[in-house]
């Protein structure tokens, strides 16, 4: 009876050691590297079915008529949300792996040790290659945060991120040729550079960050000597990307539900009736009247279009597309999860303060 025991454990072993000959089970990379493939496949399918399944959501299952304000608030909603968290869940999880590739000092003396406005010229340029919206930027400023990096320097990338934007670059450059465009990116780039300068040299300025911020590990970069494997790479983006999601989700709903029933119940001629005069105040007023709305720059681009069709000089319009999507107030409220709210009226001071001379300066030349 003993031989029979001894002889079914040397198969089991046999079985066990069998399948640590196959690539998949002797290989962790393997096996992480399929994981995240699948995981990625899945957030593809899943992109592609937000659109008609937030539509079939609010105009068959639940009933409300197509063209309605509440029929277009509920589908904005719904449409919104997950979408920001899938863009929020893969682009943590990105930003934390490629991280592990970068040591802490490497990174600080990259965009740290310059001298005064090249880091922030440096940090605004990175930010017009990432074309994401402000509460898209919140997974990188933690991760600049961890690196020591300067909060200015910081700053100066999370205003250029939503600020200067392909689709508006590529607006202007339909409608008036590539020297407005440029003029547009350069003056986008100055009020990054020049608010995160203004941001960095004000004192106890770390004091607006929030204390979760400089303690949350977004994954560590490696060290010189240091190489982790893909699956350890991996894990530590799994692990950011959870621990920064369960901090933010919250705002971003909250965020995104004020700016539902913004979009679904605001009126663009009443918005073209206010800015298209051509009055001094046209500009700031484009400004105020931005802040609260929440889009995108293709959202706003018919607003844009309706605004000049009302006569609003090219400057008021610009300046209420650059307020729309880079100081809206459902995104300061998701960015209110790692700043406080003396950091947040202290931004928006400055970068609408900059917006409100870009469009005077605008309208000045055109």
């Amino acid at each position: 009876m003993a031989e029979g025991c001894a002889v079914t454990h040397s198969n089991h072993e046999g079985d066990s050691d069998d399948k640590t000959h196959l690539p998949f089970y002797r290989n962790p990379d393997l096996r992480a590297w399929s994981l995240v493939l699948l995981a990625a496949i899945i957030w593809w399918v899943a992109w592609q079915a937000l659109e008609p399944l937030a539509e079939w959501l609010t105009y068959d299952l639940i009933g409300l008529d197509h063209g309605s304000r509440l029929g277009e608030s509920v589908a904005f909603f719904l449409y919104d949300v997950p979408k920001i968290l899938l863009l929020l869940t893969g682009m943590i999880f990105l930003v934390t792996t490629v991280r592990t590739f970068f040591s802490v000092e490497r990174t600080r003396a990259l965009l740290g040790g310059k001298r005064l406005g090249v880091g922030n010229g440096l940090a605004a340029a990175l930010g017009v290659l990432t074309p994401f919206c402000s509460c898209s930027a919140v997974p990188l400023f933690i991760g600049f945060v961890e690196s020591g990096i300067p909060l200015g320097v910081t700053f100066s990338f999370l205003i250029a991120t939503p600020m200067v934007n392909e689709i508006a670059l590529a607006m202007l450059f339909g409608l008036f040729g590539w020297q407005i465009a440029g003029l547009y990116m350069v003056m986008g780039l100055t009020i990054a550079i020049i608010a995160g300068i203004v941001i960095g040299r004000i004192p106890n300025v770390e004091r607006g960050v929030e204390d979760f911020v400089w303690q949350v590990s977004v994954g560590k970069a490696s060290s010189e000597n240091e190489r982790p494997s893909w699956h350890e790479r991996f894990q530590i983006g799994w692990h950011g990307t959870r621990e920064i999601v369960s901090k933010v989700w919250l705002y971003v709903v909250i965020g995104i539900a004020i700016g539902a029933g913004i979009h679904g119940y605001v009126p663009e001629d009443a918005l073209a009736d206010i800015l298209g005069k051509g009055a001094w105040w046209s500009v700031p007023a484009g400004v105020a009247l931005g802040i609260p709305l929440y889009s995108n720059a293709a959202g706003v681009i018919p607003v844009v279009h309706a605004l000049m069709e009302k006569g609003a000089a090219l400057g008021t319009a610009l300046a209420f597309m650059m307020s729309v999507v880079a100081l809206s107030l459902p995104e300061m409220i998701i960015l209110r999860r790692v700043l406080k709210p003396r950091l947040i009226v202290l931004f928006v001071g400055v970068v609408a303060i900059g917006i409100v001379l870009t469009g005077y300066l605008f309208n000045f030349v055109i």
